[in-house]
């Protein structure tokens, strides 16, 4: 570092993004960020090119692109360029979603003595986008992840969402008729099951992981809410799909 070049202490540099000292302390054990260190007093100091490095990490982590995974695609010196892309286009997918709410609130202030319930239940479904629930158990990036899913496979969605019903109600039936598990159609309740599931998480640990704890904590609301699956039936799957 010249001594004419422009630098930033680490709490200097956190109060001038946002970022909190423990985060960019984080970074910095993991070598994704290496700031310069005085020899005497230990102070970290961000230059300009520490500066563009910590931008490829946020960016990449308002991605969805884990920490670990991070390293290893900074270490391969990816410009720039296309991270700004990548994340230029998660934001105009956020955007996309920001401006339907517009529109629909925009709709309703001009016509609101001649909107239906039905109109105000849309209303409410696009602005309560994510809600309380959903937000303990899946991390921003995830959510993300899933926005963007919700914009560009509307259909391929409607259909997997369509699809759980009737599976919901078949092995409804399997468990009252007393259909073993492990029989081979309680194993075909069990493969469509994990492939519905499959649709949502897509190999992705994290999601799976989310998704489950969302659902071992929150059994009973989701049966009284939204129809299902009971204890029993899921006991049925776990055992079909052992």
């Amino acid at each position: 570092m010249t001594s004419d070049e422009e630098a930033w202490k680490v709490g200097e540099l956190a109060r001038a993004t946002g970022l909190t000292v423990r985060t960019l302390h984080h970074w910095d054990d993991l070598g994704l960020v290496s700031p310069t260190r005085d020899p005497f007093s230990g102070h970290r100091y961000y230059t300009g090119s520490d500066v563009e490095q910590v931008y490829r990490v946020l960016a990449l982590r308002r991605l969805g692109v884990p920490l670990a995974t991070i390293g290893q695609v900074l270490a391969e010196e990816v410009p720039l360029r296309p991270v700004l892309t990548q994340h230029l286009t998660a934001v105009q997918a956020q955007l996309t979603e920001l401006d339907r709410l517009r529109a629909s609130l925009q709709a309703t202030l001009e016509a609101a003595e001649d909107r239906t319930p039905a109109d105000f239940l849309t209303l409410i479904r696009k602005v309560i986008v994510v809600d309380k629930t959903v937000e303990k158990y899946f991390t921003p990036e995830q959510l993300a992840e899933l926005a963007q899913r919700q914009e560009a496979e509307a259909d391929q969605i409607a259909q997997v969402q369509n699809a759980w019903p009737d599976l919901i109600g078949r092995v409804s039936s399997a468990v009252e008729n007393g259909v073993d598990p492990t029989s081979t159609e309680g194993r075909a309740l069990g493969r469509e099951w994990q492939e519905l599931l499959a649709q949502f998480h897509r190999g992705d640990e994290g999601l799976r992981e989310s998704l489950y704890a969302m659902q071992a904590d929150n059994a009973e609301q989701i049966q009284r809410e939204h129809g299902g699956p009971s204890p029993e039936q899921l006991d049925f799957i776990r055992q079909a799909t052992a």
